[in-house]
């Protein structure tokens, strides 16, 4: 769409009113990524608009690890995207894709961390998540005790499908594209890991997330 602006024009009657289009919208995240095939300075723009999620993502994945990953990200998606088709998958899923790959090749590291913050805590804090918080699945507060141990025992892949719909907030068939593949495949992966996640989980909160039927229905 275009804004219409008032415009006087200065040649004609003085008092004449015309109306000026005015570009009013920036440009979307797949006309950045081609833009930056000719201007690859243009790249830069997603990393503004998508750094902070991809990083909270990994951020609770693999902690310190973090800032390393999330540069490697992006120079892999820098070098990627010619690849980038939109028509398959948004910016910011593609991007926590590559992140999720980048994740496997530090799958102990992930697994200790987990290990380490179960120990570190018998069980979740007491009080409830910030309620400024509230947006967030799986609250960060809450990755400790029993659902840090959770996480550990999981398989990777069931995890990965796990943690891209509750950490990526993803959606089923966002998640498949990602991962390759089948839908009906990641609703088994994560109804598998909800159960096994759930069944050691004593927060309410969390627990009635993993395992919200009205997310199965509009996913």
């Amino acid at each position: 769409m275009i804004a219409l602006s008032l415009h006087r024009s200065a040649d004609p009657p003085s008092d004449a009113v015309h109306l000026r289009a005015l570009p009013s919208a920036l440009p979307t995240d797949a006309e950045v990524l081609a833009a930056s095939q000719d201007d690859p300075e243009r790249f830069a723009m997603l990393f503004d608009r998508h750094a902070a999620a991809v990083h909270r993502y990994l951020g609770r994945r693999v902690g310190e690890l973090a800032d390393d990953l999330l540069s490697e990200t992006f120079l892999v998606a820098f070098r990627r995207r010619a690849d980038y088709r939109p028509e398959h998958l948004d910016v910011r899923p593609w991007l926590i894709g590559i992140a999720t790959n980048l994740v496997h090749g530090h799958a102990r590291t992930e697994r200790r961390r987990y290990r380490l913050l179960a120990r570190a805590a018998g069980r979740p804090e007491e009080h409830g998540p910030d309620p400024a918080d509230s947006g967030d699945r799986l609250d960060a507060q809450a990755l400790r005790g029993p659902l840090a141990a959770a996480l550990a025992g999981l398989k990777a892949h069931d995890r990965d499908v796990l943690l891209l719909v509750a950490w990526g907030d993803l959606s089923y068939e966002e998640v498949a594209a990602v991962l390759g593949v089948p839908v009906g495949t990641v609703r088994s992966r994560l109804h598998r890991a909800r159960r096994r996640t759930r069944a050691v989980l004593d927060a309410p909160t969390l627990s009635d997330l993993l395992s919200d039927p009205a997310s199965e229905e509009t996913r």
